[in-house]
């Protein structure tokens, strides 16, 4: 009798307890199981497909569902056992045909980069040196060359925290970032360089300060940008900028050339230009209003002449009227 109240009360136990540990785990709501089972569904189409790139993005899927062994117990295993080596046969295919780095994520149509898959199974030394070989085939792309230099940028190392549960960074080798330093010093000189061509055309008429102002300005702002990369900073291509403006400010034609100096100062962003520069601004300043009110004087000396000669009309065609007896 004993033993049979206590069987009784474990059983209500177990019965009341049920519901509590199905609230607990967040596996076993309906929306999760719905999405296991697609994704394991998913899984089972591209291994029967024949297309790598689909099996690949389906195996990325399963390992990213920790729900995914409450509803088959082999997929994830798999997953895992198949995923690394699967990404490095589609990378080193992709490697081979040239395809080096694409901005777009992984595709299931194969058209994906040797970077995204080395980067994707969390191979980053080989992401790495596909993204220098890009760099190397496009050393003058500035964009591709941010895009390197942040590569690091969500990658995750080493074992979680069991307190945090975060994982460190993962920073990639010296090497690399010297690389990288390398070509944008290269291509700062190269644009530096390029700029002094502009030079000769800052003594010529008014017309040639013009062009070559724009088109040494472009230079040396995105000799400035390459420089922000390389040891000692953008000072050179600032420098530079006072030194252009200078140049002009010996001008003897101030009122076309000057405005172009000003140009120069403010993109070197030295004491020295920010003091010229807002010198000229506020002469530019006081000959505007200065050509404000000469304009404001003649307008006014204009309406009073206007009104004089009308004064005159009245007074020539009232003598008439009054000849001819109106």
């Amino acid at each position: 009798m004993h033993l049979r109240r206590i069987f009784g009360y474990t059983a209500i136990f177990l019965v009341l307890a049920a519901p509590a540990v199905r609230a607990d785990d967040i596996c076993l709501g309906d929306e999760e199981e719905k999405a296991a089972k697609a994704q394991v569904a998913a899984l089972r189409k591209a291994e029967s497909s024949g297309q790598p790139a689909a099996l690949f993005i389906a195996y990325r899927s399963i390992m990213n569902n920790d729900c995914i062994d409450r509803y088959d117990k082999t997929a994830m295993a798999t997953a895992k056992a198949n995923l690394t080596k699967l990404g490095r046969d589609l990378a080193k295919t992709a490697e081979a045909k040239g395809v080096f780095y694409s901005p777009e994520p992984v595709r299931p149509d194969g058209h994906t980069s040797a970077f995204r898959y080395f980067d994707a199974i969390g191979d980053y030394p080989e992401a790495n040196r596909v993204m220098l070989k890009a760099m190397h085939l496009k050393p003058e792309d500035l964009q591709l060359f941010k895009i390197a230099w942040a590569i690091d940028q969500g990658r995750t190392a080493g074992s979680r925290d069991p307190r945090t549960g975060e994982q460190p960074p993962y920073v990639s080798p010296p090497a690399y970032r010297q690389e990288l330093t390398k070509i944008a010093s290269t291509n700062a000189d190269r644009l530096m360089k390029a700029e002094e061509k502009d030079a000769p055309g800052l003594s010529g008429s008014a017309a040639d300060v013009s062009v070559s102002t724009m088109s040494s300005l472009q230079k040396l702002r995105t000799a400035a940008e390459w420089m922000t990369y390389a040891p000692g900073g953008d000072k050179p291509a600032k420098d530079r900028a006072d030194q252009r403006g200078d140049t002009i400010m010996k001008r003897s034609d101030p009122t076309f050339t000057h405005m172009n100096a000003t140009l120069y100062y403010e993109f070197s962003g030295s004491p020295k230009g920010k003091e010229i520069a807002a010198q000229l601004k506020k002469k530019g300043e006081e000959s505007q209003r200065a050509m404000e009110k000469t304009g404001n004087k003649l307008k006014e000396a204009i309406t009073e002449q206007s009104a004089a000669d009308q004064k005159k009309f009245d007074k020539k065609k009232a003598d008439l009227e009054k000849e001819l007896g109106f």
